[in-house]
């Protein structure tokens, strides 16, 4: 039996370079982690049922819909054997407000032994949006940034409540990608 680890952040805290960096400690050890992407998984599961054709197509779904698509998978990644890791949204910042980005019909499935939430300085994620143009990203400033962090510590609370898991905070700091990487390795251990 392995461990079922979620980790989230707010889009530009550098999750994936931290995750890459954590996953490449510990194959060093002999510890071997299946990385997920929810909503990729999520996606598979409705190809897979005819239910759309493409990426795009997913949030055009009726809410119902929306909502088997997504307990379908959580019950699918609680079948993945060994340790895995889920990358997901704790929330969703939307034009009417925070969503849940794991809605209690899919923790219950999943029953992750951990959350993970990556922060830094809602400076450097600001800067790091700005900078990065691989992506397309809301403009936000920092304010929104910090309100958006401190929502998603909010709802992993709410969310260990449900589950009886924990919750880390790992922080990626500009200049200190070896320590996040490190501080995330000795959590999946």
């Amino acid at each position: 039996m392995g461990k079922k680890v979620i980790i989230t952040g707010v889009p530009g805290v550098g999750k994936t370079t931290v995750v890459n960096e954590a996953l490449k400690k510990l194959r060093e050890e002999g510890i071997e982690y299946q990385s997920i992407n929810f909503g990729t998984f999520m996606f598979d599961v409705a190809v897979k049922d005819n239910v759309v054709k493409d990426r795009d197509q997913m949030r055009t779904l009726d809410r119902a819909v929306q909502k088997q698509l997504q307990q379908r998978a959580g019950q699918a990644i609680a079948r993945v054997p060994g340790n895995v890791l889920i990358d997901t949204h704790a929330s969703v910042k939307t034009p009417k407000g925070y969503m849940a980005g794991l809605p209690e019909w899919v923790l219950k499935e999943i029953l992750p032994d951990i959350i993970v939430l990556v922060e830094t300085d809602d400076d450097q994620i600001l800067m790091r949006r700005m900078t990065d143009e691989t992506r397309s990203r809301d403009k936000e400033g920092a304010k929104s940034i910090a309100e958006h962090q401190q929502f998603n510590r909010s709802i992993a609370a709410a969310y260990a409540m449900v589950t009886g898991c924990t919750v880390k905070i790992v922080t990626n700091a500009d200049f200190l990608l070896e320590r996040a990487g490190q501080e995330l390795a000795d959590v999946l251990r």
